[in-house]
């Protein structure tokens, strides 16, 4: 075994270990059996779904496929598809208790522990540059972040324990004064990528895109910013709304982001069980497409195009190469992205410049999920692999594209190139939003 692979099996190990550590933290380690079987919105698997849900999957694809091992428990995995069992139902099935969850999930991960040494990281397309343990990993995380928006959908006392944010106590240099737009100049870029064994099969291959230039907003929009749409009765002008957004609006009878309520004359919002003081500077988030489109519209802008946003965040005009992340190749810290639940709630819009992307824009990766124009298709050439009901099967105008990660995205998955979807009535995701319009011909 050559000391690349040795090396990137020990990264797979801390890497699997520390995502598993995560899950149990939201999850056994933190609620009872009784909340772990609740379902605390129909809009949400109840948490023990997702906790043996992520050890299935870890089973089939990392026991199964990669190491040719015999299924250990395939009566399971019937209960534990997430195609054939709807959200709303997965408390009718016969699922695994929380202790049984975890020693199951125990089990998985000796075993695949035990099979790195033999297993070798080329030879076949799922094991090159160890594609399916990305993919692995990943998947675990993205469950994860499934999980916080479980919690924050949760009634009753506060169970997340967080201390003062370090940039509530300190905060870094920020820019004292920021465009409200960068400029992003016309021209071809190289969108997605061919080569990341990390990356998903939705977001290759790499194709080059010509684009007309734009403006972008330096920072997400804000909620001080979007109190700016409230007072100006945004939510009750039918102008600013598309039909299906207005239609929407009035069956739900949306009048402020989620989880927000105004009493006193001041905005409130609830953030895992606590009530506070709407902080004004930070990115807005739990809002809709619809939503961010009608401010958009109010603001005489519009949402960028996924291509829009990705130029944006990776084109680098000076070698006209496109970056892995904004700021370059560098992995994300705590000065560039916030990441990773790090905290648990975006940082303030501009916190630093260290995170910037060549054209100037900031906080691309972190923060809230960005939503964009754009429609989930497939790239041109675009080949599904290793499994449809990854990406192939949400192709279509239906679900609307997300960039960029939220607070509670793991860096794992936080790349430039990453794709994100769902349906354009979501709320209850880490997202926000920022705005783009066409340049002047002047």
């Amino acid at each position: 075994m050559s000391q690349p692979a040795a090396q990137l099996k020990d990264r797979f190990a801390a890497e699997l270990t520390a995502a598993r550590e995560r899950s149990n933290a939201l999850t056994v380690e933190l609620l009872d059996e009784r909340e772990l079987t609740t379902q605390h919105s129909p809009l949400m698997s109840p948490l023990v779904w997702d906790l043996a849900h992520v050890g299935n999957y870890e089973e089939q694809w990392l026991l199964r496929a990669a190491a040719g091992q015999e299924a250990l428990r395939p009566d399971i995995d019937h209960l534990y598809d997430a195609f054939e069992n709807p959200r709303s139902e997965r408390t009718e099935l016969p699922l695994l208790s929380p202790t049984e969850a975890r020693t199951y999930n125990d089990h998985v991960r000796r075993r695949v522990l035990d099979s790195l040494d033999t297993l070798r990281l080329d030879g076949t397309p799922l094991l090159a540059g160890g594609l399916v343990f990305h993919m692995v990993v990943q998947h675990e995380h993205q469950h994860d972040e499934t999980m916080l928006a479980t919690l924050q959908l949760r009634e009753g006392a506060p169970v997340l324990t967080e201390s003062a944010p370090a940039y509530r106590i300190a905060e870094p240099e920020r820019p004292r004064e920021l465009p409200a737009e960068v400029f992003v100049p016309a021209g071809p870029f190289t969108m997605g990528t061919s080569g990341d064994p990390a990356a998903y099969d939705n977001e290759r291959p790499a194709h080059t895109v010509d684009l007309p230039a734009f403006w972008l907003d330096t920072v997400p929009v804000t909620n001080a910013a979007f109190q700016d749409f409230l007072a100006d009765g945004g939510y009750a002008d039918q102008r600013w709304w598309s039909s299906a957004g207005w239609q929407w609006r009035l069956r739900r009878g949306v009048d402020a982001p989620a989880f927000w309520t105004r009493d006193a004359g001041h905005w409130w919002r609830r953030r895992f069980g606590r009530m506070e003081p709407v902080p004004p500077d930070e990115p807005v988030q739990h809002v809709s497409w619809y939503e961010a489109e009608a401010y958009a519209t109010w603001a005489g802008k519009r949402l960028p195009t996924e291509a829009e946003w990705e130029k944006a965040a990776r084109h680098d005009p000076v070698t006209g190469s496109s970056r892995y992340h904004p700021w370059g190749s560098t992995p994300p810290d705590e000065t560039r992205a916030n990441l990773g639940q790090r905290h648990l709630a975006p940082r303030p819009a501009a916190p630093s410049v260290a995170g910037a992307a060549p054209c100037g824009a900031l906080q691309l990766l972190g923060d809230v999920w960005e939503w964009t124009a754009s429609d989930f298709t497939g790239y041109p050439g675009f080949t599904a692999y290793p499994y449809r009901e990854y990406s192939e099967v949400f192709f279509g105008s239906e679900y609307k594209v997300l960039r960029g990660g939220s607070w509670a995205t793991h860096p794992t998955a936080a790349r430039a190139t990453f794709r994100n979807w769902d349906y354009p009535v979501r709320r209850q995701i880490f997202a926000g939003f920022r705005c783009a319009r066409d340049a002047e011909l002047d």
